[in-house]
């Protein structure tokens, strides 16, 4: 665990994207996308077993990808939103690096089309 509680330490990104990694995993995420659910509610559409459903389950908990409340003799299991947008931050900062690298290319090709009279330089969309 990071002592400094950053979400996107390399510990931290190891564990998501590990969870991640399995797509029973992910399609749990996404059922938690629609709301809380319990461990009966995710299991039902894989032919596994509730164990393996709990399990990883775990793995998605460990990961800060999901948490557990209570309620009475319910421990419906939520998203952690606040851990997904931290990966999409971290991920978005390297698209912005990329999105940047290909302007500045169009801006060069532009340029080089217009002084050569060859390709008709058109305007960024």
């Amino acid at each position: 665990m990071d002592p400094l509680g950053d979400d996107t330490s390399s510990e931290n990104l190891d564990q998501a994207f590990l969870a991640l990694a399995d797509p029973v995993r992910r399609h749990i995420i996404a059922r938690l996308s629609k709301g809380p659910a319990t461990v009966n509610e995710l299991a039902e559409p894989f032919e596994i077993s509730k164990q393996a459903v709990s399990k990883h389950i775990q793995v998605l908990e460990h990961a800060k990808l999901v948490t557990r409340s209570r309620d009475a003799q319910r421990r419906p299991v939520h998203l952690n939103p606040a851990r997904l947008e931290a990966l999409t931050a971290w991920i978005g900062q390297y698209r912005l690096v990329r999105e940047e690298q290909f302007r500045s290319l169009d801006a060069v090709l532009r340029a080089q089309a217009a002084a050569t009279g060859g390709l008709q330089a058109k305007d960024p969309p």
